[in-house]
């Protein structure tokens, strides 16, 4: 499995990447032109660009924290869980949608419930 890994790219990353990206250069432009208002400018594209991201991201296009599953890799594939919150997720703690626990394996084969809720330690 060497090589293969989750790198994150999501809708949200891509569209809040995209607008950062325009954000700075303008704010860039503003320096080069010796303009507060253009430099102001610039800075409010990239707040808009951390909004927007954390917006498309608790709608389900973000991904949470840590690794995922394989098949949840793809660019197109929404969170399920993000409406119920991400564990140890700092975007989800603001939305006031943080989960303190997890969903664990526990007691599987014996009978017991294939998951229980367990203390996440955050």
């Amino acid at each position: 499995m060497s090589g293969q890994h989750d790198e994150g790219h999501t809708v949200a990353g891509w569209t809040g990447a995209l607008i950062a990206t325009v954000g700075s250069t303008v704010a860039g432009l503003g320096v080069v032109m010796a303009s507060a208002a253009v430099v102001g400018g610039g800075t409010g594209i990239v707040a808009v660009a951390v909004l927007v991201t954390w917006v498309l991201h608790l709608v389900g296009w973000g991904k949470p924290p840590g690794p995922r599953p394989r098949e949840t890799w793809g660019m197109r594939v929404r969170d399920a869980g993000a409406r119920d919150g991400h564990v140890g997720c700092v975007a989800c703690r603001l939305a006031g949608r943080e989960r303190r626990t997890a969903v664990v394996a526990a007691g599987a084969g014996n009978g017991e419930p294939e998951s229980a809720v367990a203390e996440a330690g955050h």
